[in-house]
Order: C-alpha cells, then structure tokens, then sequence
C-alpha cells in the first residue's frame, strides 16, 4: 500500500492518511451486514450498514453510524427511533437494495422483506439474524458521519445459521 505525502483533511490540517488509503485498509476488516431502519413523522427509511457497536449492557446501548451525504439520514433523528436488523447470510439481496443497488425507491426495498414492529415502531425484518429496536438518546455529527447511540428497548431473534459479513468489498456468508 503506498503512503501519500502532504495530503490535507477536511479542516486543511496535514495528514498522514488519505481517505482513499483509509478507505482500502478499512476494506480489510470483515463487518456484519445490518440494515438500520426508521419511521415516524419524518418517513421511512433503511440504510445498509456495518457501523454498528456495542457501547454498554446497563443500559444496553449501542452506536451506529450514517454517511451524512444523504439528508433523508437525519429522518432517524426526527423519528427519534431505529431498529438494527442483522442479516443472514441469504439476505444479500436486501443488503444491496438498502446499499442503493438498483436505484430502487424505498417502497420497493422495503417490499423485499416481510417488517414488523417491536416497541419504538421501527420497521423489524422477519427472518434476520437478530434485532435490535433502539430508542434514539443522542446523534452527534462527526466529520462526514451521523453517531447516533440508540438505548436498546427490544431484541428479537429469529434466524441461525449463517450470518452475512462484508469483507474485501464483497458479501460473504459465515
């Protein structure tokens, strides 16, 4: 991998690492699919995501991330809800619908699936790995990212077998 000199960051500062090189090396480190979803006043919507982390089990909290480039993203904040829905490793097809594969509108995505609801009203994937209904606590912007910790309210599972990972960008199933 080659290193770039005298590349400059988002406030113009140097930096040793570019986001194309930070991006290739990220590329290597395997992520659990999910699909994090909303709705509420402000709409429906899912996002195919690997940003998601466990910060606390009392009270069980965890972080997700979302690119900022996309203004429906701060639908999750108004909503005040989401839900994290891990796929199973047959679920490629929802991963790269909710990735924007396709160009489908977000009617057509959510028609790939069979949805319920747990507590928050979030839509929740029959058939995922695991589940994850979350109650918005907090969203901090960060550089090109929303951080959002979601306090978890309800869990569901349904689903063994093999999960769905992301690794040398491609799915793979484990």
């Amino acid at each position: 991998m080659e290193r770039r000199a005298n590349v400059l960051d988002r406030t113009g500062r140097p930096s040793a690492v570019s986001p194309r090189d930070y991006r290739d090396a990220m590329s290597r480190f395997a992520g659990a699919v999910h699909v994090v979803t909303t709705d509420g006043a402000a709409g429906r919507r899912g996002v195919t995501v690997l940003a998601v982390v466990s910060v606390s089990d009392d009270p069980p909290t965890l972080v997700v991330c979302l690119n900022r480039n996309r203004a429906e993203n701060t639908w999750f904040a108004e909503n005040g809800c989401f839900a994290i829905n891990t796929l199973c490793g047959d679920q490629i097809d929802l991963a790269r619908a909710f990735a924007g594969e396709g160009g489908l509108t977000m009617d057509r995505r959510f028609a790939l699936g069979r949805w319920s609801r747990l507590v928050t009203g979030a839509p929740v994937l029959e058939g995922a790995r695991m589940v994850l209904d979350c109650r918005l606590v907090d969203v901090r912007p960060v550089h090109t990212h929303y951080v959002m910790f979601g306090e978890v309210v309800g869990v569901g599972a349904s689903a063994r077998g093999a999960a769905l990972l992301y690794l040398d960008r491609d799915y793979r199933s484990l």
